[in-house]
């Protein structure tokens, strides 16, 4: 048996690599059922200053088919409390490169009001959207 029932994660998952496939592996060993957020173009314009090279709905098919991912939702805003308490989250996933962080010890106090815990697991390093679209610049 799995340490948590329902996990969720979110993220751009924009130009798909090994470090979102790690993420993604890593939550669902975790629990039982995984619910992904893809962050929308807008939010991630809004929050990033810079749009996807791959569209929302190209990006959601495409973690859709990953066979850690039980449900694919859209991220269209920074409140990742309504995601937890609308499907019954027990734990949220996230890089450990955000611990410690202010958002994420917030997002921590939270959770915890609503039984969930933050699950920080191990980032790939040396691998990143920013990092492919450098080389893709070069």
């Amino acid at each position: 048996m799995k340490k948590y029932k329902i996990g969720y994660t979110t993220g751009v998952f924009d130009m798909f690599h090994v470090g979102h496939l790690n993420i993604l592996k890593k939550a669902k060993e975790q629990c039982e059922y995984l619910i992904v957020g893809v962050t929308t173009d807008a939010l991630c314009i809004d929050r990033k200053g810079k749009k996807p090279i791959i569209c929302q709905d190209d990006r959601a098919t495409i973690v859709s088919a990953i066979k850690y991912v039980d449900k694919v939702v859209l991220q269209s805003d920074m409140n990742k409390s309504n995601m937890v308490e609308k499907y019954g989250v027990d734990a949220v996933f996230v890089g450990s490169d955000w611990k410690g962080s202010a958002a994420w010890q917030e997002y921590e106090r939270e959770f915890s009001k609503l039984g969930c815990f933050v699950v920080y697991l191990d980032h790939t390093d040396g691998i990143s959207s920013t990092i492919l679209r450098e080389k893709i610049n070069e």
